[in-house]
Order: structure tokens, then sequence, then C-alpha cells
């Protein structure tokens, strides 16, 4: 079963040469039409996910479906083999359910439009956008239910479907959608912004196709792609070696009471490609933490993160998948079985790239990241306001980056790059709340020679009754320092409610009333520090006081003393750090995890004020054939 593609032009693309000047002209044209996705996208859309954080991704693809700008790595390939339909010119896709397509798109509420370009009876490259919708229905406002345990009652599942047939809008298909959700308007406007960003990056394809020739056109991404290629089989052959390395990681919980989850991956280069194994990852949860993980996807992952450790100025895209061996075991939390829940995978996701971290890093520790803001926590809060208007907020909060081999880590950051947080007076003129403090966490990222960022204290004071959700994680286990660095502080939510009760809130959690009055701490994690903290500048640690980074309390932890003037007291400063060198051992861990999950367990109640969660047992499948 694979898609028919129709072209009336049958004539096969000519190769040709493309001098660098040719190239580079057509690579940055690409660059710049990605761009404009995204500008025509935010202009457009009006829910704040998309809007105002950019929870929304591009893609540009050769005919073949191969990305040659974007984020993700193309899912086009995986669709492409499993659609028994026929793609002609005037057609459109229109999808959401991970199942169809491989884990492409790793949950319902991601919406994705798939336009193929033709261009004289020929297709000639594909435009592509997935952007996160605020709510497709489902057991609970926003669709991300952290305790389904089916994706049935996550909301709409749309599979593979044209919204345009042959030139044909599908207004019926889009009715049927629509009355799913509960914020209609936010998706059809967001869905109108994903079209428009397709659309306009067709029409930049065909200008640049008309300039230059097809065949050029084509043969300039071709090169593009074989550019890549070369780059990433230098960089494996010179950073990976044959001796397997492994590193694991965890998911501190499913929200139903069970974690911690382990991701494992064992890494070896063999017959020159990289082998990725996660053979030792958990079986999949009975909850909605799953991460259906495409292997182009980790492909992509894995080569983003190579390329911006090692040489930043590649421009990545999917020439070198051939290079890189994925193989992730079926039923594991990173390939579960159909219908498993996938709304909480956020976790997952993010994890995965501290794995990567620490498998790339253990030959190399001078390339070594530290765990970092690897997750999106989401706040939800819904209701009915005193107008009798229903509200609905979905957001997504920011943390501490990672310390580094070349500096600290960004304070109060999103995951990915190109997020922005939403503006408070947007939060405050839409929604019935008030936004009373939004700051990074002073001391909250890891200590090390470079300092961990810190996460942030975002305090809402809602104005309504309604409902909230807490996604978020990294509670229970540390964001992992490196080279001698400190962990980073955990993650924590309290609700301080009208009558001055403070109660702390589980990190997954649905269905929390509150009451007009009520304030909610939500506080993010910070990342891990790099390097050792004895060697970091006092006066740096000094100014870091004055900005409110670090406190003077928490100077100490660098074995800096600060005098009542604001100044580093360097005598005592000195006499520190010489009686804290002498009661640590001498040579400083690799990676410091801030205990066992044995040790944390233990200590947890009184470390977090929750309980630990408990350990999943799962049944093995002679067990399961017993009963």
């Amino acid at each position: 079963m694979a898609t028919r593609i129709i072209e009336t032009n049958p004539r096969p693309f000519a190769q040709v040469a493309i001098d660098p000047v040719t190239l580079d002209i057509m690579e940055n044209a690409l660059r710049n039409a990605r761009v404009e996705m995204d500008t025509t996208l935010v202009r457009t859309a009006m829910s704040p996910g998309i809007r105002e954080q950019g929870d929304a991704f591009p893609l540009i693809a050769d005919h073949k479906g191969r990305m040659i700008v974007g984020q993700f790595g193309s899912y086009i390939g995986p669709f492409l083999d499993g659609y028994d339909g026929s793609i002609e010119d005037g057609d459109m896709i229109f999808l959401s359910d991970p199942y169809s397509v491989g884990g492409a798109i790793s949950h319902s509420n991601d919406w994705l439009v798939l336009l193929p370009v033709f261009k004289d009876g020929r297709l000639i490259a594909y435009t592509s956008m997935f952007g996160h919708q605020s709510d497709i229905g489902g057991m609970v406002p926003g669709s991300m239910p952290i305790d389904a345990t089916t994706i049935f009652q996550e909301g709409v599942r749309i599979p593979p479907v044209k919204i345009w047939k042959a030139g044909v809008y599908n207004e019926d298909l889009i009715k049927l959608v629509m009355t799913q959700t509960r914020t209609p308007e936010w998706c059809a406007a967001d869905l109108n912004a994903l079209i428009a960003a397709c659309r306009v990056a067709s029409r930049r394809i065909v200008e640049m196709a008309e300039r230059f020739g097809d065949d050029v056109f084509v043969s300039a991404t071709e090169e593009l792609l074989a550019r890549n290629h070369r780059a990433m089989k230098a960089l494996i052959e010179t950073s990976i070696g044959e001796e397997k390395v492994s590193f694991e990681d965890y998911i501190c919980d499913d929200g139903l009471g069970y974690g911690p989850y382990k991701i494992k991956c064992t890494m070896w280069r063999e017959n020159g490609r990289v082998v990725l194994d996660f053979a030792g990852t958990d079986p999949q949860s009975s909850g909605s933490i799953n991460f259906f993980l495409n292997e182009n996807m980790m492909r992509m992952f894995f080569g983003i993160y190579m390329i911006m450790i090692f040489d930043p100025q590649i421009l990545f895209n999917d020439g070198y998948y051939d290079l890189i061996d994925v193989r992730i075991p079926q039923g594991s939390l990173l390939k579960p079985a159909f219908p498993a829940a996938l709304s909480g995978r956020t976790h997952a996701l993010g994890r995965i790239f501290d794995v990567l971290g620490g498998l790339l890093g253990q030959k190399t520790p001078e390339f070594l990241n530290a765990a970092g803001f690897s997750s999106s926590p989401h706040l939800f809060y819904s209701g009915v306001d005193k107008d009798g208007k229903y509200f609905q907020l979905f957001q997504i909060g920011f943390g501490g980056i990672p310390g580094r081999p070349l500096g600290d880590g960004p304070d109060g950051h999103s995951l990915f790059p190109n997020f922005t947080n939403v503006p408070n007076e947007f939060l405050e003129r839409y929604f019935p709340l008030v936004i009373e403090r939004y700051e990074t966490l002073a001391d909250s990222g890891g200590a090390g020679l470079h300092r961990g960022g810190n996460g942030i204290d975002m305090v809402y004071r809602f104005l309504e009754p309604g409902m909230i959700a807490i996604h978020d994680d990294r509670w229970f286990v540390h964001p992992w320092g490196v080279n001698g660095g400190e962990p980073g502080a955990r993650a924590r939510k309290v609700l301080v409610s009208a009558d001055g009760t403070e109660t702390v809130v589980a990190n997954k959690r649905e269905n929390i009333p509150v009451k007009a009055g009520d304030v909610l701490h939500f506080i993010t994690w910070g990342g891990g520090g790099w390097g050792d903290a004895l060697d970091r500048d006092p006066a740096l640690v000094a100014k870091e006081i004055v900005q409110g980074l670090v406190t003077v309390a928490g100077a100490r932890r660098y074995g800096v003393v600060i005098a009542d003037d604001g100044s580093v007291d360097a005598a005592a400063t000195e006499a520190l750090r010489t009686e804290m060198r002498s009661k640590r051992p001498e040579t400083l861990p690799v990676f410091d995890t801030g205990g066992t999950i044995e040790s944390l367990r233990e200590r947890c109640l009184a470390e977090t004020g929750l309980p630990a969660p408990i350990q999943p047992v799962w049944l093995t499948p002679m067990a399961i054939a017993a009963e």
C-alpha cells in the first residue's frame, strides 16, 4: 500500500551541476520561505499557544518528501508509505492521528497540513506545517488528559483526509471536525493559518523554480541533501566510537501514581553508521506519557544535537538518515501499541534530548551538557466568567537551560529555541486572572563553573472559579549536573487558597478546582550545572546576587562568602573553598543525579511534600497468557 502520485507531465527531472553561488542563493531563499511560513502563521492564528508561543513547526521538502528546511525532520515518507490513496495537483492533506503516520506527529492535538507543490504537471516539492490545537474535544478541556488510558479519551482523531481535492474545498469535513472542539473559533483560525503558511511557501518554491529552472531547483535540493550527508558522515567518523555507550534517564511519574519510567539508549558506530538502540526502555505506560517516537524524528533529533554541539554552521536536513539506525522496542514507552494514550508525551519527548546529551558526552566530556529544561510544562485553566462566557487557557511554561561547555544556561527559557512566552498583558486581557509575579527563581540552577539556568516562579491569581490542570515533570528526579556540576532544583507547584491555606499540588494532575482569589505558584525546574562550582569567578557570583539570580546563602554553594557591603570577602572565600575541597572526593563525578532512585524515594516526601511514585510492575507475556 503506497500513495499514487498523479502527474500529467511524466518527464523526469534532469540532474544538472549547481555552482556554489546558485546553491547559496537557493539555500537562503528556502530558509527565508520557512521564516515567512512562521510569520504568516503567527499573524493569522488566534490561539495563544500558536499565536503567542509559536507552538507550530514548518517543513519544506523535496519532491521525494525529504526535508530541506524545518525542525522535526520529514514525516512525508511514512505518510506516503501508508496512505492508500492518490495525490494530484490541487490536493491538500489534513491529519492528526499519530498512529496513521507512524508517530510522525506525536499526539492528536497536533493538526498537520500537507501541500504537494506541482508545477507544469510535475510534483516539485512539498510544504507542510503542524501546530498544537488548544482543544480537540475529549474528556477534559485542552484535550490532554494526563490520566487518559486510551487515545479515544483524548479527542477527535483525524486520519489522512483531503481538505482540498483537486482544488475543491471539503467544507463538510471541517464542520464535522470543528463540532468536536470546545474552541471552534480558535481551531478554525489556526487551521486556516496552517493552510496559509503552506500556500505562501508553495508560491515561493514555484517562484524559485521559475527563476532558475525546474531542473536547477531539484538538483539544488539534491545537493543540499548530499552536502549534509557528507558533513554528518565526517562528524560520525570523528565523534562516535565503535565501543558501545549507554545512558538512561527517567520520567518522574505517569499521573496515575506510578513511576519513574526509564528511557535507556545505547549508542555505537557500526560499518560507518550510528546505531541508537532503545532496548532496556520501560514498557508503555497505562497513562498518557507514552511517546510514539518516529524513527526519522529520532534521526533528526540526533542530527540536530550533533550539529549544534560540533558544527553549528551546518544546515540540518534529511540527507543523512541512512547513516543512523534507530531501534525502538515495540510495546515500550517509546513505541506503544494502539490504542495507548499519547497526549502527555511531551515529557518523554524532551527527555530524549537529555539522553542524547548523556550519550554523546561520555567519550568527550568537554562537549557534555548537563540536563536541562527538557519538557514543556502545561497549565490549563477553564470555566465560565461572570458574564457567562466560556474561557479556556492552555499555556506552556519555561525553565532553566543546562550549563554548557561554553557558558551558563539561560534562565527561564523554553525547551524549543523558537518558542516565546505568552505576554502577561495578553493573559490578563483575555482570561480572568492576574499574573502577580513572573521571575526567575534564584538558586534553582545547578551550581557549577558554568551555572545551570534558573527555573521560574509564575504566580497566577484566579479571578473566577474554574478548573485547572497541571502537566510537568522533574519533580522527583533531578536535572543532573555534569563534570562536577550540581543538579538543578526540581519543579514544584503550590496552591494558596483565598483563606491562606497552602497545598503542594502534584505536577501531573487534572480537574483541580479553584475559587476566585486562589493563587497558584507554578515553579519550574532549573538546569544542571557544568564543571566545578569552586572554580567559578567569585566576582561573577557577587554580580548575580545583585541581578537576583543567586542569593547570599546560595553563593556558599560556590564557596563564595559575601561581605555586608555586597562585595566578595576574598579571605573568607578562600578559606571556605579550601574547607569544601577537603571534604569531598578528589575526583568529582561526571554525572551528579542527586541520588539513586531508591534514595530519592526515601527522601521524596520530606523534600517535595509529595509521596514517592509507586514502582510500575509490568506483566510478562507469559503472565498475560496465564490470565
